[in-house]
Order: C-alpha cells, then structure tokens, then sequence
C-alpha cells in the first residue's frame, strides 16, 4: 500500500510538469514552472522528454554532450616590415702593382794590352755608358736596382795556363775596384778569372803558326773582362688611350638666295 501510494504522488507531482513541458516542445528536458530542468527524484539526473537528442543537451543536465567552444583563434603574427635592401656598395679595387722585371745585361770589355791588367781608355768609356744606360729610366722600364754584379777576366792562349789564370783575375779585379770608385757597393759584386778557357769564337781563326806579333794582334778581343749585371725594375705605366676624336660635321652648303621673278 505505502509503495502505490508513493507512485501515486509522484505521478501526481509530475502532471503539472508534463503540462508545461508539453508547451516546449522543442526542449529535450522536463522544465519547471521556472525554465529550471526538473531532476529525477534520487538520481540527480534530468529528466529528458521524448523529444530530446544529443544536440539539445544543455551544461545542467549533459555537459559532456555540449560541445565545447572553439578555443579563441590566437591572433596572427604581425608581419615583419619589409625594409629595402641597401644596396652593396663594393670597395674600388686597388691598382694591381705590375710585377717587376728581371734584368740581365753583360758587356765585354775587349782589347786589354798583352799580358797587362789595365783598362783601356775605350774599356772606361764603355764601361761607363753601359752602368748609365742601367741607371737611367726610359720607356719600357724605371731604373734598374742591382742585385749583383759578375765581373770575369779573360786572357788569350798565349803563355802558360798558372800565368794566365793569375792575370785574368787581376783584370777582373782592375775592373771590379773602377766600379767600386763611382760608388757602387762591393758587396754587390763578384769576380773570378777564367785565363783562356772562353775564348771569343771568332779568334779560332788564328794560327799558332802566325807570326808572333800577328798572332797577339788577331787573339786580341780575348784579353777582356765580361761585366754583367743582374737586377730588377719596374715596367713603365703605358699612358692611357687618347679617345677618338670626333669627325668634324660636314660644312652645310650655303643656301643661295632665291631668285627674283
């Protein structure tokens, strides 16, 4: 009896309920006089209509039904502001320094006396355009800087090879001290004799059966001192291209007058 008349009053209780819910029909849940959803008396839970489907759950009632809100879209990076490129500006490359040149120059001061070491007037002279030749810039080059100067004696055939070898070198030493006196360092310079080991090819020629006197003559461009000379220098700078010149405007002929009527 106690158990029909609980299920009597509860059904009692819901009837004003169902009247209201009957006027949303668009809810899914029971709702009070107040919009509130109406709970399951002990369960705690709402209690859904026919007409309810996931999509009308509510936060009260289903809350892991309700979809969650989209999460706020994070706000876009501001764009970087584009700064013009400046533009490069590349260093004026430096006038390459030409590369030096190697000199190489020798003369041979012939016609020294028979069996003598002094130098000949002509010997001098020679000697003294040939060092100032050097010194001296002209169109292809500055002045040559000296890295060494060779000085070898020579003698010709005559006489004995000890004789020889001695005096050649005391021809090579005459000239090696005129040099050192228009003052020229003697660290530069290195001298030898050769006697008659390098004989001027055209003396091949004379006979050892020629009179003495005549043989002494014809071996005579043997009886020398070689002077080279090895150095550097700079090339002389080509001087920059003239432009063309322009044509001249070809002279208009002068208008003539126009002739009377």
């Amino acid at each position: 009896m106690r158990s029909a008349l609980k299920i009597t009053i509860a059904v009692a209780a819901l009837i004003p309920v169902l009247a209201f819910a009957q006027n949303r029909p668009k809810d899914g849940y029971l709702v009070d006089s107040a919009g509130l959803e109406v709970m399951a008396a002990g369960a705690n839970v709402c209690v859904r209509n026919s007409q309810w489907t996931p999509a009308l759950a509510t936060v009260t009632c289903d809350p892991d039904l309700v979809p969650k809100p989209a999460p706020a879209a994070a706000p876009a990076p501001k764009a970087a502001p584009v700064v013009a490129a400046k533009p490069e500006v590349k260093p004026e490359a430096k006038p390459k320094k030409p590369e030096p040149l190697n000199i190489e120059e020798k003369i041979e001061l012939q016609g020294m006396a028979f069996n003598k070491a002094d130098m000949t007037d002509d010997n001098k002279k020679d000697l003294d355009e040939f060092i100032a030749d050097l010194v001296k810039a002209n169109k292809e080059r500055s002045e040559v800087r000296f890295g060494a100067i060779i000085v070898t004696g020579h003698t010709d055939r005559i006489g004995g090879l000890k004789h020889n070898m001695k005096l050649s070198e005391k021809r090579a030493i005459t000239v090696k001290d005129y040099i050192v006196s228009k003052g020229y360092d003697q660290k530069l310079i290195f001298w030898e004799g050769k006697g008659p080991k390098q004989p001027i090819p055209v003396t091949k020629f004379c006979d050892n059966k020629m009179k003495r006197k005549q043989l002494i003559e014809c071996l005579a461009p043997n009886r020398r001192v070689t002077v080279e000379v090895v150095g550097q220098a700079d090339p002389t700078p080509k001087p920059a291209a003239k432009p063309a010149a322009k044509p001249e405007a070809e002279a208009k002929p002068e208008a003539k007058p126009a002739a009377k009527p």
